[in-house]
């Protein structure tokens, strides 16, 4: 019999009520598929042997949460949808309203594997649906990833190159740059986490645009597609030093948000703008007078 594993620290903290997220990912089809042909991929697929991906997810007496390991039914997973999910003749726009709508409407339940996959046959694409205490972005990218072939090499999965690291490239030369930067890497860690637990203690902020209320989980979403193209990344990441695709989203996330609390709160001042990191995901923190 084997033992049920408890949620990492990380796990537990996404299957809380208020921090509870699912990862919606769509694939768009350059041709329609098959139920039986996705059955086939997803049968051959790591995804299925992956732990997460097998185990269900279980509270014990005492109110901690673990993974038990569980058979899975495939059919359980896939959900058809045949005909249009929406009217209009854009499959973005409403493929994007369906979205908005799993959202709020449906939350996986928890007596199977917490991730499905939604044919939208009409639309020619899927929705891969994975709750994120199953793992985060970096690890669900790579898993992804063993979905796919190679065009050049139809039984070959993609690759990765590896980053060349700055302390690979400067191990063997000590600077008082190289010493400097871990030294003030603490100290202003040290100074934000401080300022970020006085203002959440004693300060309140006022309401602003991007401020929720109670509930507000429950409001009617609205997804809007944004595109960029690669030759414009590459521009970006031939400028910028160590760029990175979800830095260069971060900032445009960012530039956004200043944009819309400026326009829709006609002039509110925006007092402090945090980033720090969590789970290697860098968070944005947008707190008003």
């Amino acid at each position: 019999m084997e033992i049920d594993e408890p949620l990492s620290p990380g796990g537990r903290l996404f299957v809380q009520p208020a921090t509870h997220q699912i990862i919606n990912s769509v694939f768009g089809l350059e041709q329609p598929i098959t139920l039986d042909a996705l059955q086939t991929v997803i049968s051959g697929s790591l995804l299925i042997k992956h732990p997460r991906f097998s185990s269900l997810l279980v509270t014990d007496n005492h109110g901690r949460e673990h993974w038990r390991k569980t058979e899975i039914d495939i059919n359980r997973h896939i959900i058809i949808r045949p005909n249009p999910v929406g009217e209009g003749d854009n499959d973005e726009e409403v493929v994007n309203e369906y979205l908005a709508d799993l959202t709020v409407s449906s939350p996986l339940t928890t007596d199977k594997p917490l991730w499905e996959v939604h044919l939208l046959s009409a639309h020619k694409c899927l929705v891969l649906r994975i709750h994120h205490a199953l793992g985060d972005g970096i690890s669900l990218v790579s898993l992804m990833l063993t979905l796919c072939r190679k065009l050049d090499g139809p039984e070959q999965t993609p690759t990765i190159r590896p980053l060349t690291s700055s302390t690979q490239k400067h191990k063997n030369s000590w600077t008082l740059e190289s010493i400097l930067k871990p030294v003030k890497m603490v100290w202003f860690t040290l100074v934000y986490v401080f300022e970020f637990m006085m203002r959440g203690a004693w300060v309140k902020d006022g309401k602003t645009a991007v401020r929720g209320g109670e509930g507000v989980e429950l409001w009617p979403r609205k997804l809007v597609t944004a595109k960029f193209s690669f030759e414009d990344m590459k521009t970006v990441k031939s400028a910028v030093a160590n760029a990175v695709i979800f830095k260069f989203l971060l900032h445009f996330r960012l530039r956004y948000a200043l944009m819309f609390v400026d326009h829709t709160t006609h002039g509110h001042q925006i007092k402090l703008i945090t980033c720090f990191a969590m789970f290697g995901y860098e968070v944005v923190f947008i707190c008003g007078n």
